[in-house]
């Protein structure tokens, strides 16, 4: 075989195995559309505009063994609280623990001391914090409030 010759068929194999994987790539493209891997998708942990939590009400204010804020979850999503915080206008915060609240949920964050549990948190300070006329505000990880309740 011709030095010519054996430099042809090499090209061609070459040219042929381009177009061969080309066509397979594409057609692999074409039935697995694939997503863009820059972009992260938010979990279900982060806040989106449309949540829809409350505080409910503030129960024995003034009592610290029984005072307590109730928060509901009126959305449709499960929402995670890890770092949102509840605060009183006067600086006391409490920062809320790993805890997921599901749609239609409630928790209680009761001043005093006692046991967390999945429903109960307890912020564990020595005097209560919630008076007649004070503000309960609830704030996200983005320090955005999202929402308020006015002790009676």
């Amino acid at each position: 075989m011709s030095r010519r010759r054996l430099i042809f068929y090499l090209l061609l194999n070459a040219l042929v195995s381009v177009l061969v994987s080309w066509t397979v790539l594409y057609f692999y493209n074409r039935a697995n559309p694939k997503t863009d891997c820059a972009t992260i998708e938010p979990l279900p942990t982060l806040v989106s505009d449309n949540v829809n939590v409350e505080v409910v009400s503030v129960s024995g204010a003034g009592v610290l063994g029984s005072e307590a804020v109730i928060i509901q979850n009126n959305g449709t999503a499960a929402l995670v609280l890890i770092g949102w915080t509840l605060k009183d206008g006067l600086g006391s915060i409490f920062t809320f623990p790993q805890l997921t609240l599901y749609p239609g949920g409630t928790v209680q964050v009761h001043s005093g001391s006692g046991t967390d549990t999945a429903a109960d948190l307890h912020w564990r300070l020595a005097a209560p914090v919630w008076k007649s006329g004070a503000l309960v505000a609830l704030y996200d990880t983005q320090n955005i409030a999202r929402a308020f309740y006015r002790v009676p």
